[in-house]
């Protein structure tokens, strides 16, 4: 017998929590033509895109400046993607970068100079309830710390900063503990665990499955809809911590119906493919805990030191989420899959620093295809339609409350459960 989630919410999302979802995608003029119609020869005026659009702008720049990238982000204001390039006497760079559409910020720091900086945190300051990643707003290295980073350990964390040299990092306090948040879209559950569905996936042999974060496939292996009821998925891979944190979770009656969409609750959104972060971007999160969040995307190849080990390569963001809202689904108006919740600090009422995987490098790493079984999803395919599998109200203890993940700790961030 097939399962189908029947989706519910535990309190009722305001209509305008998310405005236009399914806008229309912007078409853009040629890659090769300014906007004023000069010639191809003279410097183009900045292109105007979506936010969708610019990391394809962001990867193609990376891959014609060379070196001479230092890292963009999307400048929502002005609708244009921003590239940082270090630039020495002689080299085109800025003619390039400024001909392919981009707004060009001329700076010190390399991204060569970034990732050595961000080795020396690794290997000299990787104490539970500090993060890194570098903000190309400002050219430099963010370094948070959480509230349980004191004595001797914010000593030494502010030594290993000075010795970056100056210019090439920043350090802030957080007031909230880094801790996983185990939930997402809609709530799953595994004994005393609560977590949730990130994306509907096709497995690598054609059979329905979901995404979530790994610290929920490490907690238990085996997960149900429904607090107490009998489990649907078991968990097929997971990773965390270590290189990411994402499970593949596989459905278990091949003949689930997974379509690729996020439940609002009052209503669903398409998810047409998975798409990279830029930073800058506008993003939403769904969460069985906390429901629909927005904010925007402040950091890539995020470094954070949990408890229970460290995670690199997340994406740092500033919406809000709370324990039960690990593994759901960050995804954009236009519905792009973006990332699975991990972890952070705060809540949302007071705010924090939260953390996202990748979905595009779950995705690579599981063998997984975006969207619902028979369809022709994928990274970068469309996919199927239909309600998400295996909704339920939010209910249950944070994942991880008796399995050793979830529950904040007083020794720093934890994921979420």
């Amino acid at each position: 017998m097939s399962h189908k989630r029947i989706p519910k919410r535990k309190a009722a999302i305001a209509a305008g929590g998310v405005m236009a979802l399914g806008a229309a995608a912007i078409l853009l003029p040629d890659a090769g033509a300014s906007q004023d119609g000069a010639s191809d020869d003279a410097a183009a005026a900045p292109r105007t895109l979506s936010a969708t659009d610019a990391p394809d702008l962001a990867s193609q720049l990376a891959g014609l400046l060379g070196e001479a990238f230092a890292g963009s982000y999307y400048d929502s204001e002005n609708r244009r993607l921003v590239v940082n390039v270090v630039a020495d006497d002689g080299n085109d760079v800025v003619a390039r970068a400024q001909k392919a559409g981009a707004a060009v910020r001329e700076v010190d720091n390399s991204m060569t100079e970034l990732a050595a900086g961000a080795r020396t945190l690794r290997a000299r300051a990787a104490v539970p309830g500090t993060s890194w990643a570098v903000d190309p707003r400002t050219n430099r290295i963010l370094v948070t710390a959480d509230s349980t980073v004191t004595g001797d350990k914010w000593d030494r964390l502010q030594s290993t900063v000075r010795s970056l040299g100056s210019g090439m990092a920043t350090i802030k306090k957080s007031a909230g503990t880094f801790k996983t948040f185990a939930s997402g879209g809609d709530a799953v559950f595994a004994g005393g665990a609560r977590c949730s569905l990130g994306f509907n996936v096709t497995a690598g042999d054609g059979t329905p499955a979901f995404l979530t974060a790994g610290h929920c496939g490490v907690a238990a292996g085996q997960w149900s809809d429904a607090q107490g009821g009998q489990p649907i998925a078991t968990v097929d891979q997971a990773v965390f911590p270590g290189e990411g944190d994402f499970a593949l979770v596989r459905y278990d009656d091949p003949a689930t119906e997974a379509p690729s969409e996020v439940d609002l609750g009052d209503r669903a959104v398409a998810v047409s493919r998975a798409a990279e972060a830029t930073v800058g971007q506008e993003v939403f999160r769904m969460g069985s805990t906390t429901g629909l969040a927005d904010g925007q995307v402040l950091g890539l190849d995020a470094t954070v030191n949990y408890p229970e080990g460290t995670v690199t390569g997340l994406i740092q963001t500033d919406v809000c989420a709370e324990p039960g809202d690990s593994g759901g689904s960050m995804f954009t108006e236009d519905g792009l899959a973006i990332g699975l919740t991990s972890g952070g600090s705060g809540d949302c009422a007071s705010g924090g620093e939260t953390f996202f995987q990748p979905v595009t490098t779950a995705l690579e790493a599981v063998g997984a295809t975006l969207g619902a079984v028979g369809g022709t999803g994928g990274a970068g395919g469309e996919t199927g339609t239909g309600e998400e599998a295996g909704g339920q109200d939010a209910g249950g203890e944070e994942a991880g409350a008796g399995a050793g993940h979830g529950a904040e700790d007083a020794s720093g961030p934890t994921p979420a459960h």
